[in-house]
């Protein structure tokens, strides 16, 4: 049971509908070794500094990087776009250079550099403010100065681009500036202690408030009336125990706003793609915070590390407050928020009400998560003004989207959340049921009529035109366009108030391609009452002798009389009846245990029903003329059939409905070319024999089939293809059967299957997919995923396992790198299907990657299903982006000296790998990969798991590395016995003559770390009595020297303690 928000905190909620990882993928922002480090965004720009000096500049609009600028005076540390010329944007660096770029898009020109100040060498600049009337940048730093610098460029006026403008230093503040802020000719400085307001143009200052704090506070200006009225702006500063202060310009505080009990309330859960948001509706201590930042756009908002306020400084009330982890800095423009985290990840939120949320989520085909949003702040769903957004038919289309059998509670909770929906207004309503209270029709502007039927009514949910359904595809498609004003938005929802609310359908092209059914079924049923149709049959061709350049005559036909149609009909219905009677003999003998898990039962029973679902719903056996004796005429014209419908699909010719009169409209100008793979589609495909290689996709069924007998065929279709398709056997008869019944098939059920029944098949799931992209053929998303780059592509997969073989087959390994983001409806398994193995090792690292650290071991542990997986991602991480063989291993397969010091390109995974628990057997078979391999840090690690101690030692001996003896993750030598046997083994194999000398592993350094350990005297004497010949050097014997001098002082230290402690002091008491 979903909770549900309380009614004062359902006006707004925080949406993570689109994902930025593979904009960072793409600008190689996501490896460890450049990170982005702050981030700034405008209407038009996202800019990005990174920790390389590089500064990107992404245009919003389709996501593409438009430009790089440079920086070789340290890493980006604050980056401020200009809020009403984007053409000027600021930049400071590590060394304290503040710089200001004109970049001169609309000229088509080079940007450059207008400004330049050293004024804060040094120092690291905290903060970066704009005066866009005067094209200012202020910019303050740790040590509490604050400066000015004015940008030259030729929109200031004649000569202003090669005027110098001096840089102004403005004051000096007692600690760091923690933020600046400015409005109509005041900034606001704030320090650690306070803050200062400055009225640049007359040159005085103010401190606001008299209270001092301490610590990280934020402060902003909220402008309270129209832009340019002076004196409209007010002052917010931030205070210790959730307070902020609301004060004028002249710096006098007028109020402070309380929020320390309002934040006792519970957290709105973030709305994300990623998993689905839970409401925990338990009230909450009061929190006392610091907020180190305040922006403002419509409200007010901060944010610490694990959480984002926004409040309404109007009312001091808290409009929301939703825990977000890890959140570094956040860039504001409009309802949209930018996030910046530790990790260098970035997270695009948006603000809106529950109702654009839902219908957002809508529009994006995310039934599941716009249906839980719906339940959990149904108080804002059902109120009147939610109509405009989601009427009553679009939350009835999103219920019917859901699942019955797995999302029965969720079901039934939406339907409660309808029964309580609130109508529209009166004037809205009566509009509206002026158009809904009869069937009418309306004229698009590309002159389609479209039906506007009654609601509820069975052809609103059993068919579309190619009107509606492109319409669909385009509004869709719009909206991964990020929206630049909600009021735009809303106004746009109106406006649409006077058209039937557009279905909402999983499957576009199946709609698409059944309207067409629906127009072609009723327009033939009209036509052949008063007149007969000559037709042409593909298979009466008489081929012409092209040897003998003879004239082939072509053989007619006529259209069947009306007895030969009811003849044809009889014998469709007891086709139908005796598919239905083996279907439920089938179905009650699978029902039963004994056969259904015994496999030579279940075998037997699938056998024999499935002739009679080849005969009936199986391509049918086509004669060939007796005219054509000739074989190879009749290659020829087998030849010439197959690659004339090689990409034709079967359109189903009519569908059992209760209502035979139902059809939907469709123009005369109308191409049905548009929305099928091919301008042929036959009613009724010729399929080749079981045994042919050649089986065309079979989206719909030949023949029309009641709910109940496909919900049957569809189960007893699975559970056949499942046990392999026994009485055919070979895994071509599999495919075909794939292909030839994709229509009764569960195709979520398949993919599974192909997964893990047929996983050593490829070809199977090749005829998987290749049903999959028929099936989405129609859809406008093929289209832009075909013409469109790898970054706006993304945004638009909706059929997730489908558009993801097409983008993998068009970009290779980059778009893998990028399906991390459909974790968990993309699996691993999935990628191992579809990808190269080199292309697959990316996509785990990253998604390993993208999980916090101390959860990765963990989460890879999770993917690990079959547990046979180890082995195989093991030797994939061990032979890609790894040293050569050669330079690990000698030729008689000992370590190679300091070979161990090699680069391994996933590293992190094998080291995650090796670490994971595993049983013996396992531990044994990955310890020798690694050292068939040449992987020895894996090596060592897994000889210490299994304590085969010696083997490492010898390990260690051949690489001469004595920091391997080291650390928690070193080897030590727990007994003088195993330093014994350490030594002996360095004496057998001898050191290469490293250049460093602290890190040989050499007899005389083990014996200097004995002797450290048990002491001199001891140590040497064990390693004689050992038999071991100890020859130090003249520097040695001094180390020995002077440990045993150490030891001694160390004794007679313990000694005068002792002795101490057993002296009875007595303390004599003075008394009056």
């Amino acid at each position: 049971m979903i909770p549900v928000v309380p009614v004062e905190s359902c006006t707004h909620v925080l949406a993570e509908f689109d994902c930025l990882d593979p904009l960072l993928s793409a600008l190689r922002l996501d490896s460890g070794r450049i990170k982005c480090t702050c981030l700034s965004v405008s209407r038009k720009w996202l800019a990005l500094g990174t920790s390389a000096g590089g500064l990107h500049l992404i245009q919003r609009d389709g996501w593409k990087q438009k430009l790089i600028l440079t920086h070789k005076e340290g890493s980006i540390t604050q980056v401020s776009c200009c809020p009403h010329d984007e053409d000027f944007i600021a930049v400071a660096t590590s060394q304290g250079l503040v710089v200001v770029w004109e970049l001169h898009v609309e000229r088509r020109g080079r940007p450059e550099r207008v400004s330049v100040s050293w004024e804060h060498r040094g120092q690291t600049v905290t903060s970066l403010c704009w005066d866009t009337a005067a094209l200012r940048v202020f910019a303050g730093d740790v040590g509490g100065k604050v400066s000015c610098v004015r940008a030259g460029s030729s929109k200031l006026g004649k000569g202003s681009a090669f005027v110098m403008f001096p840089v102004q230093t403005i004051t000096t503040v007692d600690s760091r500036v923690v933020q600046l802020g400015y409005s109509d000719g005041h900034l606001v400085v704030s320090s650690l202690s306070r803050c200062y307001l400055c009225d640049t143009e007359r040159e005085k200052f103010w401190r606001v408030g008299n209270k001092e704090r301490d610590g990280e506070f934020g402060a902003c200006f909220f402008p309270q009336g129209p832009a340019g009225q002076r004196g409209q702006a007010l002052l917010y500063c931030a205070r210790p125990g959730s307070r902020i202060w609301e004060a004028s310009f002249s710096g006098e505080v007028l109020s402070t706003h309380q929020f320390k009990q309002l934040l006792a309330c519970p957290p709105l859960p973030l709305v994300s793609y990623k998993n689905e948001p839970h409401f925990n509706p338990a009230q909450m201590s009061p929190q006392s915070l610091a907020f180190p930042r305040l922006l403002h756009d419509q409200n007010l908002l901060s944010w610490t590390d694990s959480a984002i306020y926004i409040f309404t400084p109007h009312s001091g009330q808290v409009l929301l407050w939703t825990e977000v982890k890890d959140v570094v800095e956040i860039s504001v423009f409009r309802h949209e928020l930018f996030c910046l985290h530790g990790d260098g990840r970035l997270s695009h939120l948006s603000l809106m009400s529950p109702e654009r949320c839902v219908e957002r989520l809508m529009k994006r085909e995310n039934w599941t998560l716009a249906a839980t949003v719906c339940c959990m702040l149904q108080h804002a769903i059902i109120t009147s003004r939610a109509r405009k957004s989601l009427p009553v038919d679009r939350l009835e289309q999103l219920k019917a989207q859901l699942s019955s059998a797995s999302q029965q509670q969720l079901i039934g909770q939406l339907e409660d959340v309808i029964s309580k929906l609130e109508p529209l207004d009166s004037a809205c309503s009566s509009r509206r049921s002026s158009i809904s209270s009869h069937e009418s029709f309306n004229v698009l502007d590309c002159g389609i009529y479209r039906v506007i039927s009654r609601r509820g009514s069975q052809s609103d949910d059993d068919s579309s035109s190619l009107a509606n359904q492109s319409m669909l595809e385009e509004e869709r498609l719009k909206e991964f366009g990020f929206t630049e004003d909600e009021q735009a938005e809303n106004g746009e929802t109106e406006r649409d108030l006077q058209f039937l609310p557009l279905p909402f359908r999983s499957k576009p092209p199946r709609v698409a391609l059944q309207a067409v059914r629906d127009s072609v079924s009723s327009f033939v049923k009209k036509t052949t009452e008063k007149i007969n149709t000559l037709q042409m049959n593909a298979d009466l061709w008489a081929r012409p002798d092209l040897r003998e350049g003879g004239q082939g005559e072509v053989a007619v036909t006529v259209t069947p009389l009306p007895e030969e149609e009811d003849a044809e009909e009889c014998s469709s219905e007891s086709e139908l009846l005796e598919l239905r009677a083996a279907t439920k003999k089938a179905i009650s003998q699978i029902q039963d245990p004994m056969v259904l898990l015994d496999p030579v039962s279940l075998g037997d029973a699938l056998r024999e029903w499935a002739p009679v679902l080849e005969r009936v719903l199986g391509p049918e056996d086509h004669t060939r003329p007796t005219e054509i004796t000739n074989q190879e005429q009749r290659t020829l014209e087998e030849e010439e059939l197959v690659s004339s419908m090689s990409c034709c699909v079967v359109v189903q010719p009519e569908i059992y409905s209760t209502n035979p009169d139902e059809s939907t409209t469709l123009t005369e100008e109308e191409d049905l070319g548009e929305s099928m793979p091919c301008s042929t589609a036959p009613l009724r495909a010729p399929f080749p024999p079981l045994a042919n290689h050649v089986e065309l996709i079979q989206l719909f069924s030949p023949k029309p089939l009641p709910p109940d007998l496909q919900a049957d065929l569809s189960q007893l279709a699975c559970l056949y293809l499942e046990m392999g398709c026994p009485g055919r056997g070979g895994i071509e008869s599999v495919c075909v059967f794939l292909r030839r019944y994709f229509f009764l098939l569960d195709q979520e059920r398949v993919r599974k299957m192909c997964m893990l029944r047929y996983r050593e098949h490829r070809e199977v799931m090749k005829a998987y997919i290749a049903g999959m992209l028929e099936f989405t053929q129609a859809s406008k998303v093929v289209e832009v995923i075909q013409k469109s780059d790898l970054l706006k592509s993304l945004l638009y997969v909706t059929h997730t396992h489908t558009h993801t073989h097409m983008l993998y087959d068009k970009h290779g390994e980059v778009a893998v790198r990028a399906y991390p983001q459909f974790y968990p409806t993309i699996l691993p398994s999935d990628i191992m299907a579809m990808a190269l193995p080199s292309h697959f090792l990316p996509y785990l690292d990253n998604l390993v990657q993208s999980r916090a650290e101390q959860q990765r071991l963990s989460f890879l542990g999770s993917l690990l299903q079959p547990e046979t997986l180890r082995h195989d991602w093991l030797e994939l991480a061990l032979s890609h982006d790894a040293p050569q063989r050669e330079d690990t291993l000698t030729p008689d397969g000992h370590p190679r000296w300091r070979s161990h010091f090699f680069s391994w390109g996933y590293g992190r995974l094998l080291s995650l790998l090796i670490r994971l628990p595993a049983n013996l057997a396992s531990k044994q078979k990955m310890l020798e990969m690694c050292r068939t391999h040449g992987y020895w840090m894996g090596y060592l690690y897994l000889c210490r798991e299994l304590q085969r101690r010696p083997e490492a030692f010898s390990a260690i001996c051949r690489l001469d590395d004595m920091t391997l003896l080291e650390g928690d993750d070193g080897i030590v030598p727990q007994s003088l016995d195993e330093w014994v046997v350490l030594l002996q083994l360095s004496q057998q194999i001898g050191s290469n003559g490293s250049t460093d000398w602290s890190i040989r592993v050499s007899p005389e350094n083990i014996i200097l770390r004995v002797v450290r350990v048990f002491g001199p005297d001891r140590a040497l004497t064990a390693l004689q009595e050992h038999g071991i010949q100890v020859d130090l050097s003249s520097r040695s014997t001094l180390v020995c020297d002077l440990l045993r001098m150490a030891e001694k002082r160390q004794s007679s230290m313990l000694v005068f303690n002792a002795k101490l402690k057993n002296i009875n002091i007595k303390v004599p008491v003075y008394t009056k």
